[in-house]
């Protein structure tokens, strides 16, 4: 069994039977997961209680932001804070930088000002472990949110399938924090590891979002009073529940969306979808063919916003070095497809 085989902590159900993808009924995916949100059967579930009570959070100031505090223009400003820029961000620090370090940055001030460039609502443990097997294992038994398995089965990946194994050695456990060292989240001790069954503690995670909450309330605040604040938090909120389900869209729902000339990956059934890859880079077909590159847009008509904010963090002397592999793609993979169209 590789490193990234036993990592993470399998679900009741398994990942697989008689050696084919088990898929869970909705009852039992449902069972699972307030199972794993029980904190009095053990502590050791409080990253993923965290995760959900700052999910519902905050449907709190989205509510209020429509009953008490509607504004039009802050609606419009919340959906695009939510899509375009929280998107982006999470492109560009949770996928390009915290799993794949596509980038570099110059030194921790930079490094921690992208962390903390937006309303902060994942976790980085939760989103790098599991991604790293995702990309290792696309599709087959042990893909935390693998999309042959169905909708629910992604949505709730994030506490069913995604959080770290509880009992790893020392060893292992030191190899697992190699993959989190670059982040600059205060890891755990194997010691404290053992006690709470996370990389993070939950003392620093726990202050690092109120911090960060209430900084981000306060400047929009400033800027335009509850209606904005509550606006853009509620929002937030909107993202973080429906980035849930993108890697099940991303993954074409399960059906092989694959199109000839615009997606060149042919090892999974990921797919380029032209709505998260203008608004965020998420070109997801693409960046399954280059997982390390900063850059997931290659052709003219694939804007890659997260790109431009990488080269833009180059540009000002934020982030040290990249690597782009668009030329690669062109050489490998385009410019033979459109030799190609041209044969009888």
């Amino acid at each position: 069994m590789s490193f990234l085989d036993r990592v993470l902590d399998p679900p009741s159900y398994g990942y697989e039977k008689n050696g084919q993808l088990h898929v869970p009924t909705a009852r039992a995916i449902a069972r699972e997961f307030f199972s794993r949100l029980n904190i009095l059967r053990t502590r050791k579930n409080w990253l993923p209680l965290t995760g959900w009570t700052t999910t519902l959070g905050l449907g709190i100031p989205l509510t209020l932001s429509f009953t008490h505090f509607f504004n039009l223009w802050f609606c419009l400003a919340g959906f695009v804070y939510g899509m375009v820029v929280l998107g982006t961000h999470g492109t560009v620090w949770f996928h390009r930088y915290a799993t794949h370090r596509a980038f570099q940055f110059k030194n921790a001030f930079w490094r921690e000002l992208c962390r903390n460039l937006v309303v902060k609502t994942i976790s980085e443990e939760v989103y790098v472990i599991s991604h790293h097997v995702h990309h290792a294992k696309a599709e087959q038994p042990g893909d935390p949110y693998n999309v042959k398995a169905g909708w629910l089965y992604c949505f709730l990946a994030d506490v069913n399938h995604q959080g770290i194994h509880r009992d790893l050695n020392a060893k292992d456990y030191g190899q697992l924090c190699k993959l989190m060292d670059h982040t600059g989240v205060r890891l755990n001790s194997h010691a404290q590891y053992l006690k709470w069954g996370s990389l993070c503690h939950p003392a620093w995670t726990v202050l690092h979002f109120a911090l960060n909450w209430a900084v981000w309330y306060g400047i929009f605040f400033l800027v335009g009073g509850h209606a904005l604040a509550l606006a853009l938090f509620g929002w937030a909120g909107v993202w973080v529940v429906g980035v849930r389900t993108f890697n099940y869209d991303g993954h074409g729902g399960g059906k092989d969306r694959r199109r000839d000339g615009i997606d060149f990956n042919q090892k999974d059934l990921s797919i380029n979808q032209r709505w998260p890859g203008l608004i965020t880079g998420e070109w997801h077909n693409n960046h399954h063919l280059y997982p390390h590159g900063a850059r997931a847009g290659f052709l003219p008509y694939q804007f890659d916003p997260a790109w431009h904010v990488i080269r833009f963090g180059w540009r000002v002397g934020a982030v040290r070095s990249y690597r782009d592999f668009q030329e690669d793609f062109l050489e490998r993979h385009y410019r033979p497809w459109l030799e190609a169209q041209k044969r009888p």
